[in-house]
């Protein structure tokens, strides 16, 4: 039984991934039995809202110097850390609440307000760092990213001092969630030998999607360059230049002194190593990340997809065959852009057949719109079929993406494409068009087509969140999720699954050096992507169930999947035993 210490910016809402995999970790079966305490520390973003609120909607503070909460077993401990480092120190109890399966959890939530501090104190730690690690916090201290997880390193290992969270014996765990954690467990090693075992849970590499994004070739350049330059013995500075300029290079880079590091990926693993000669021997784990499992019926999917063709009747006056979707944050990583050429596709295709389809990108770059505001623009221009610029409307990158939806809708007859900017999936959040029984499930359930076609994504949960209801999910090669589903498959091919390479440069890829690589443009991915949205579509039109039997052996073969990729599989056959090697990794290291 173990104390595992998450140290993450999702210590209390879940923003993005990371929160997910907490929620899964926490709540799987087998961590429980191996953790017996969590504790997730990170900062504290502000005191909007009530304080019940402080830790979210099953969180109970204890102790809070912020909202003069002064009480709880630690208080006095607290009150000198608090003293010491200039910092506000917020404490309770957060619980996770399980899906179908999993079991109920409990975790410790220490925050820190450092928007005052010790500079004396943080000033010392920094020229530890430095000295130990080579990290040059002064290039990067005006960036608020790096300065605020700066701050929290010392308070976080004084306060795990101070709840008995260290034991020579049996060291406690410090996962540095992405960058965020690394100052908090290079404090650690620099400051705590021997008393914490240190990972860096590498849900992305920052550098590589920073490039990635950047380039106007995107994975197209990437990953081909990628794939020549590890054959050539060359790192990312030979290929890319010096990356010291970004903030997040020197952490990431530094989590090579860690015990272990656990990548959610394949090629998450592939692009560590090629930051440096130096991760060419780091104890790398590749740790997949799990998805949710659900048993159904072809009833319940019938169900769902039925309240799905409603909502459609309802905009479009028109009830379609099939109903696809794209569930994501509105980033250029998720590649929206891509489903549209697919789509294109498909419209040729559907034609022929006679069918028609409804192509839902629920994305949304702001927080939750009001119901209010819903309701007055589904009133004044029927939103969310038609759009304005504008709030509470369309952001910027909204607008642009919505431009490219009006091009394809007005050449398109079997194939629609609507937008709902929002967050939720219900009458209370959508309008009153959207069924009244319509839930955020239905969404997972009733679609045949998932779409996820992203040009970075270390891991993709939301990708195969449909698979198990026996929808089509079409993730890319690079996804972290694409190779645990090849590894559960066995490379076989399935008609859940469509997962196209976006890198295949054809024929043509055989004579391509790395010089050719990084002088690629947005022409040549274009013509890679229409070539290859090509192919996704036909494999759609293919694997798309035509009969109620079929249907149910999508849904029988989608579970099957699903099941051998859920965070019980995950935590035993990863996750653990990747803790364990560090847990051996620091004991050799400490007594020597």
């Amino acid at each position: 039984m173990r104390t595992v210490v998450h140290v993450t910016h999702e210590a209390v809402y879940k923003i993005g991934g990371i929160g997910a995999v907490l929620e899964g970790l926490l709540t799987a079966k087998p961590y429980s039995e191996y953790a017996s305490r969590n504790i997730l520390v990170g900062p504290f973003f502000g005191i909007e809202g009530p304080v019940h609120q402080r830790l979210g909607s099953t969180g109970k503070v204890l102790y809070s110097s912020v909202d003069g909460i002064i009480g709880g077993p630690y208080a006095q401990a607290f009150k000198k850390i608090e003293q010491q480092y200039g910092v506000g120190v917020i404490y309770g109890k957060r619980r996770f609440i399980p899906d179908r399966s999993g079991v109920e959890a409990e975790a410790e939530v220490l925050l820190f307000d450092v928007h005052s501090v010790n500079r004396e104190m943080l000033n010392r730690l920094k020229s530890r760092l430095w000295e130990t690690f080579g990290i040059e916090s002064n290039r990067h201290e005006f960036v608020w990213d790096f300065e605020e997880y700066m701050r929290i390193a010392g308070p976080t290992i004084a306060a795990l001092r101070a709840m008995g969270a260290t034991n020579a014996t049996q060291p406690s765990v410090i996962l540095a969630h992405e960058f965020m954690g690394m100052p908090t467990v290079l404090a650690a090693m620099a400051d705590a030998p021997g008393e914490f075992s240190t990972v860096f849970y590498a849900h992305e590499v920052a550098q590589i999607r920073k490039i990635v994004e950047d380039h106007p070739a995107h994975d197209v350049m990437f990953y081909n360059a990628l794939a020549r330059a590890t054959e050539e013995g060359l790192y990312i500075e030979d290929v890319f230049g010096s990356q010291d300029h970004y903030f997040k290079h020197c952490l990431v880079s530094a989590s090579r002194h860690c015990d272990n590091i656990l990548a959610v990926g394949d090629y998450v693993v592939k692009e560590l190593r090629f930051l440096s000669k130096d991760f060419r021997y780091a104890s790398i784990d590749k740790t997949y990340n799990g998805i949710p499992a659900f048993d159904i019926t072809l009833e319940e999917r019938t169900e769902s997809k039925a309240r799905l063709q409603k909502y459609c009747e309802n905009l479009l006056d028109c009830r379609p065959d099939y109903i696809f979707s794209h569930v994501a944050r509105m980033t250029g990583s998720k590649g929206f852009w891509r489903d549209l050429l697919v789509l294109d596709h498909m419209e040729k295709h559907f034609r022929k057949t006679g069918e028609k389809a409804v192509y839902f990108a629920l994305s949304s770059e702001l927080p939750r719109r009001r119901p209010e505001e819903v309701l007055e623009m589904e009133h004044k221009y029927g939103w969310p079929v038609a759009h304005r610029e504008g709030l509470p409307d369309l952001s910027n990158g909204e607008a642009q993406y919505y431009a490219k939806v009006q091009t394809f809708n007005a050449r398109a007859r079997n194939v629609k494409v609507i937008l709902v900017n929002q967050f939720g999936w219900s009458r209370a959040t959508c309008g009153i068009r959207m069924p009244e029984e319509m839930t955020f499930l239905d969404i997972r359930k009733g679609v045949d087509v998932e779409f996820g076609q992203s040009i970075y994504e270390p891991f993709g949960i939301a990708q195969l969140e449909p698979l198990s209801f026996g929808g089509i999910c079409v993730p890319t090669q690079i996804c972290g999720c694409a190779g645990f589903a090849d590894e559960v498959t066995h490379g076989k091919p399935v008609k859940n699954l469509v997962i196209p390479d976006y890198s295949d440069l054809g024929e043509a890829g055989q004579h391509v050096t790395l010089q050719d690589c990084l002088r690629m443009n947005a022409v040549t991915r274009e013509e890679v992507e229409w070539r290859i949205a090509q192919k996704v579509a036909a494999q759609i039109a293919e694997n798309l169930p035509k009969t109620p039997a079929e249907t149910e052996q999508m849904i029988q073969t989608g579970w099957e999947i699903a099941r051998q990729m859920g965070w019980t599989a995950v935590a035993t056959q990863y996750v653990l035993p990747a803790l364990e090697r560090a847990i051996r990794k620091q004991r050799v290291q400490h007594v020597a």
